[in-house]
């Protein structure tokens, strides 16, 4: 299986030409990638002119919703996601969650919408710093999981990617201790019951990452990759921690 490598840009750059700047300065980064996949998730105005390739190279949204068309002002159909080019879409991102009201409730439909669409859906979820503090955050995460795949079908879970990002190390510096993402980490494939099977569902750390601390998250702590948010804007240090996992990949055979 290969690492895999997301760019969350969020609302980030400002320009359609920082954008394909940024892009094209990546994608010449990634000349001789082969073992992992890299998703840039750019905001919406700036997907239609990002070129994918190579192949190694996907795009990805930053959010769907849930009906195909319809009334509904200033959303974004997974077909027209498809269209675009999308292969990938994060979905319950804390930062829709705390700044736009978004419920487990909706969040489980956009889940189902983008599976419908056969598109790879990335469901972020994580513990804010006073759950961690009052130990809920193994309640937390029972609960966003369970709510976001209530009613959904088992055939749909090969398709999935969890991505934990606790809340209070979401651009703030303060990256999750390795020890501590390690338990989660074994906690949440335990949860997922999943070991077993020929295509486990891969489970990626975010959460102030960065090429220093990209390493540790995959080799000790055991997960399949990283999301990766401010840190992406960043050409140089992003290809820096792709270049990472390669070599971590490469020294696995």
């Amino acid at each position: 299986m290969k690492f895999l490598l997301v760019a969350n840009w969020k609302m980030n750059p400002e320009t359609k030409k920082e954008a394909k700047n940024l892009f094209d300065l990546i994608k010449k980064g990634l000349k001789n990638v082969k073992n992992t996949e890299v998703v840039i998730c750019a905001p919406f105005p700036f997907i239609s002119i990002l070129n994918p390739r190579p192949k190694i190279l996907k795009l990805g949204a930053q959010n769907c919703f849930w009906e195909k068309s319809g009334p509904f002002t200033g959303e974004i159909s997974t077909l027209m996601l498809k269209d675009l080019n999308c292969q990938y879409v994060i979905l319950g991102h804390s930062e829709r969650r705390r700044y736009l009201g978004e419920t487990d409730e909706m969040i489980n439909k956009k889940l189902k919408a983008a599976l419908k669409a056969n598109l790879k859906p990335i469901l972020c979820i994580g513990e804010t710093e006073q759950e961690k503090r009052a130990g809920k955050t193994k309640k937390v995460l029972i609960s966003q999981l369970k709510n976001a795949f209530n009613r959904l079908a088992t055939k749909w879970l090969s398709r999935l990617i969890i991505a934990y990002e606790p809340v209070w190390a979401i651009g703030t510096g303060n990256s999750c201790g390795l020890e501590e993402a390690k338990r989660i980490y074994l906690f949440l494939r335990n949860l997922l019951q999943d070991e077993n099977s020929s295509h486990p569902i891969p489970i990626l750390y975010g959460g102030s990452v960065n090429s220093e601390n990209a390493r540790d998250y995959i080799e000790k702590a055991g997960f399949q990759g990283l999301l990766i948010g401010g840190a992406s804007l960043d050409p140089q240090e992003f290809t820096k921690t792709v270049a990472l996992l390669e070599s971590l990949k490469k020294s696995e055979k």
